[in-house]
């Protein structure tokens, strides 16, 4: 049977200690060795704690290697132990990990007592094109100056998508464009139209072709001078560990694209420079330096948060932040504490259903508006939708935000009574296009919020999303609309392993999960387009299956004039002609099987983003806790599509949970 994740009691006595989460949420865990009574301050000792290798792990001489072009599964490799000049084997050190889920935790609010970085890389300055590249209007070239030029390359690069030809891309980025010109230039260039980038566009693509043809060497470079660059930039120095930073480069200038119909794209996005930077650091740190003539906007030190740098974009007017890798402990704090909190609603999920659907009946119409908006959020998934300024983001909506022109109601529909339709575009306007049979009593309340109203108005004109979590927060600490989407995408991935798991290959077993994970895309709307390069790549698959398919006729060819050659002479020499020709049959079919599982789940999953519920709505003990059901081999986990768990923090958290939890599914102890 699956080991069930959500079934276990969080506060159940566990052999490790595990206590339940604290009744204030700071963001923090109590640590499975915190016995004792809480403190609001203790002397900090972080301490370096060596990985212990299992035994059998230590004896194995090979690893699993990802198949970057197939997105298979590979044989084992064998790696060759190292000799030392001595002959004998040189030990590899055991790299030293950071197990802070065993350390106490800080109940003060703070997040760390002591941080330390080099700020961030900023985006290398403008190089002005070439002599020979030329910028037309009306036909006649014309000499831009820098800044001017600069905005003009972010245009010529985009010269071919289909951004560039929508109008409301162009006035934007015109606007912006004559506000980087000097005043002789916006007396000249005074319609776009007229503008001629195609010279600037082709030299930007032979110097993409020119990258592509790079040698060895010259790309070696590159990626030397990258790696310094992360060296010295992309780790900090937290209480006494050195953590991973996610995204220490400041993003280039450009042109805003947003989804959608986003209003404001083709704006500039503008260049970043370090009087815009906010640092954040430690007082008794070494303070990065800015860049040689400049300074920073502020240094703070503020452990109250956690963020290393940060900055206000110009489009949006919204914050920008330089933050730790999802490697690092504040991330997989965080991440426990999400999936934690959507285990404890897994215990009163049956008693808030309950009371939604009494408040169905409610004499009170924002009562009743609450109810079926959240039996929508519980059983659809939907987001709640948060407010925002009308005119300065896409007409996106979440379900709070609902006008009535985004449902109709049919009575029956296709053999199914009670339905309604959903129609309207979500999160980075993505469209939701559902038909759902509903409740009788959900029903005859939509017709009822319908009353009098036209297609612009608000579904729930009596509910937004502060009214809607202040609601949920009295129902179970620490719920939210998105804890429900977190419990239900978690839930589904569990139960639809219960369905799909088989005594299969590995290969199949892998599109099992994947079969899982797409159920719960599909419920959370994570839709993407089709890449462009699926018909080529499917081909691709396609005529390695059918040669596969050709040396698998010619091994059973063969495999059949070795038994007929074995059944005339009687030898030892056939029969072990027999038998390796047999093995070749077997080898082939599993190749040719692996082909087949990865068409199919390409097909599948062409229009499906699955990565966005692995990383941020998906519990990764389940899917860790399935796999060891699946097989004792551990390094297999790098084959298994929940493979990003493996660059998490939570993934060294999720295996001392699991084998915890595991352990004690044997004889679950009761509630107490």
């Amino acid at each position: 049977m699956l080991f069930n994740v959500f079934d276990v009691s969080i506060r159940d006595r566990s052999p490790a200690g595990i206590k339940s989460e604290p009744e204030e949420d700071n963001g923090f865990y109590p640590s499975p060795q915190h016995n004792k009574s809480s403190r609001q301050e203790y002397e900090y000792k972080p301490k370096k704690v060596k990985v212990e290798h299992d035994k059998k792990a230590k004896k194995r001489k090979h690893e699993y290697e990802e198949d970057e072009e197939d997105e298979g599964i590979k044989h084992k490799k064998k790696i060759k132990d190292k000799k030392g000049t001595d002959g004998k084997k040189v030990k590899k050190e055991e790299e030293e990990k950071w197990k802070w889920w065993e350390e106490e935790r800080y109940t003060d609010g703070s997040k760390w007592r002591f941080l330390e970085h080099k700020g961030p890389v900023f985006a290398p300055p403008y190089e002005p094109l070439p002599d020979k590249v030329k910028f037309y209007y009306d036909g006649k070239p014309m000499k831009l100056s820098a800044s001017a030029e600069e905005v003009a390359t972010f245009f010529a690069k985009m010269l071919d998508h289909e951004y560039t030809t929508k109008d409301i891309f162009r006035k934007n980025f015109f606007k912006d464009w004559r506000k980087e010109m000097t005043s002789e230039e916006k007396s000249v260039i005074t319609d776009l139209n007229k503008c001629d980038f195609s010279e600037m566009s082709e030299y930007f693509k032979a110097q993409s072709e020119a990258r592509k043809q790079m040698s060895k060497e010259e790309k070696q470079k590159i990626k030397e001078e990258n790696e310094r660059l992360l060296q010295e930039y992309g780790f900090c120095i937290m209480d006494n560990h050195k953590e991973r930073i996610g995204n220490f480069r400041i993003e280039p200038p450009g042109l805003f694209r947003g989804r959608g119909d986003h209003p404001k794209m083709g704006m500039l996005k503008r260049r970043i420079r370090p009087e815009d930077i906010i640092i954040n650091c430690s007082k008794d740190s070494k303070h990065p330096k800015p860049p040689p003539g400049t300074k920073w906007k502020e240094v703070r030190h503020d452990n109250k948060v956690t963020w290393l740098a940060s900055w206000t974009e110009n489009i949006q007017g919204s914050i920008k932040y330089i933050m730790l890798n999802p490697s690092s402990r504040i991330k997989g704090e965080k991440d426990w504490q999400k999936y934690e909190t959507a285990r404890r609603l897994k215990k009163c999920v049956d008693r808030i259903r309950a009371q939604y659907r009494e408040d169905w009946k409610s004499k009170e119409m924002r009562i009743r508006q609450r109810a079926v908006a959240l039996y929508f959020i519980d059983k659809l998934a939907l987001r709640a939708g948060n407010e925002k300024e009308e005119g300065e983001t896409a007409d996106t909506v979440g379900c709070c935000s609902l006008r009535v022109e985004h449902i109709k109601l049919y009575p029956k529909l296709d053999d199914q009574e009670y339905v309604v339709e959903f129609d309207f575009l979500g999160k980075d306007s993505i469209r939701y296009y559902n038909k759902i049979p509903v409740e009788k009593r959900v029903f005859k309340n939509l017709q009822l919020f319908l009353e009098n109203k036209q297609p612009e108005d608000d579904l729930f004109d009596r509910l937004n999303t502060s009214i809607l979590n202040k609601h949920l927060q009295e129902l179970m600490d620490g719920l939210t609309a998105k804890v429900f989407r977190t419990y239900n995408a978690s839930i589904t991935l569990q139960q639809q392993l219960k369905e799909l798991t088989s005594d299969d290959s590995i290969p199949a077993k892998i599109l099992s999960y994947n079969r899982a994970n797409r159920a719960v895309a599909i419920l959370c709307n994570h839709q993407r387009a089709p890449p462009k390069t699926f018909e080529k790549s499917m081909q691709n698959l396609q005529n390695k299956i059918d040669e596969k398919q050709t040396q698998l006729s010619a091994a059973r060819k063969q495999l059949k004039a070795a038994k007929a050659d074995h059944k005339a002479s009687h030898d030892d020499k056939s029969k072990k002609a027999v038998e390796v020709k047999r093995k070749a049959v077997q080898r082939i079919e599993e190749q040719l099987m692996k082909l087949q599982v990865q068409a199919t789940d390409r097909e599948e999953n062409k229009q499906i983003a699955l990565g966005t519920s692995k990383l941020n709505y998906l519990d990764p003990r389940i899917s860790v806790a399935w796999y060891l059901l699946c097989t004792e081999d551990i390094l297999y986990l790098r084959l298994l599509a929940v493979n990003y768990y493996l660059i998490r923090a939570s993934f060294f958290v999720c295996l001392f949970v699991v084998f915890l939890y595991y352990d004690i599914m044997s004889n679950p102890p009761a509630d107490k």
